[in-house]
């Protein structure tokens, strides 16, 4: 039996948000959690440094980024694809 690789790297959905540096672009990721005591939903954003290769993604893209190794100070994150276009 072929044993299956289970990926150990986080995927986030977001959307582009600066596409100003070259190869790189900046994703903000939002998650919506129930506040711990008062159980009303909070949203939190956090906003992602990602590798762009072929700089194809445009501000407003709803984009796939995967966790990586850290390619830079800030940046370990890779664009998986681009889900959505922005009009």
């Amino acid at each position: 039996m072929a044993a299956e690789r289970v990926s150990t790297q986080r995927e986030r959905r977001g959307t582009v948000v600066s596409d100003k540096m070259d190869k790189t672009i900046v994703v903000e990721v939002t998650a919506a959690k129930p506040h711990p005591v008062y159980k009303k939903i909070v949203r939190r954003s956090s906003r992602l440094k990602a590798h762009d290769e072929k700089n194809e993604a445009r501000i407003g893209d709803k984009v796939l980024v995967r966790e990586c190794r850290p390619l830079s100070k800030s940046k370990s994150w890779r664009l998986v694809g681009i889900l959505e276009r922005a009009e």
